[in-house]
């Protein structure tokens, strides 16, 4: 007599058919939100920052706090990434690994300009004179608008590699 859980009959544990718990797996996943909130994040200062007289404090904080942590999180995965998914996925579809090794270097451009448009807007404050701290406001939104177009980027590069191949 079959079932249909099991050819022979007898009852399957879901834990025996389950996937074991992979802590890189969840730290893709986790990564990969975290980005994309960060790469949401970032176009927030970007807009906010236009007027220079606009105070966006938390806006700031939150857009590089988001895509910090989002980095963090990436470094953190890559010694697992190079030691199971780089070779595998530069023979099956070596394009694709060259995506995510760009996508790499346009994170590490999109947290350095989140930086610099953070400290460019936090010096505007310290500035006695009206053209530097207008200066200082012009490069920290700049560098927001930068910084998200390459988060943007790189949310989209890193959702096609991992619909490509995974942990």
């Amino acid at each position: 007599m079959s079932s249909r859980w099991s050819p022979s009959g007898e009852i399957v544990s879901l834990l025996t058919i389950m996937p074991a718990f992979d802590l890189a797996r969840v730290g893709e996943h986790l990564h990969g939100h975290v980005g994309w909130l960060a790469a949401i994040a970032l176009v927030h200062p970007a807009v906010l920052l236009r007027r220079r007289e606009r105070r966006a404090h938390l806006s700031v904080a939150l857009a590089v706090t988001l895509a910090t942590v989002a980095g963090a999180i990436g470094a953190s995965l890559y010694p697992a990434y190079r030691e199971r998914l780089r070779q595998p996925l530069f023979v099956q579809v070596p394009s694709v690994g060259y995506l995510f090794e760009r996508k790499e270097h346009l994170a590490f451009g999109a947290i350095l300009l989140a930086w610099v448009g953070a400290l460019s807007y936090a010096a505007a404050f310290a500035c006695a004179g009206v053209a530097e701290r207008d200066a200082l406001r012009k490069a920290a939104h700049w560098s927001f608008v930068a910084s998200a177009l390459l988060g943007v980027a790189t949310a989209i590069l890193g959702t096609i590699v991992a619909s490509y191949r995974t942990f």
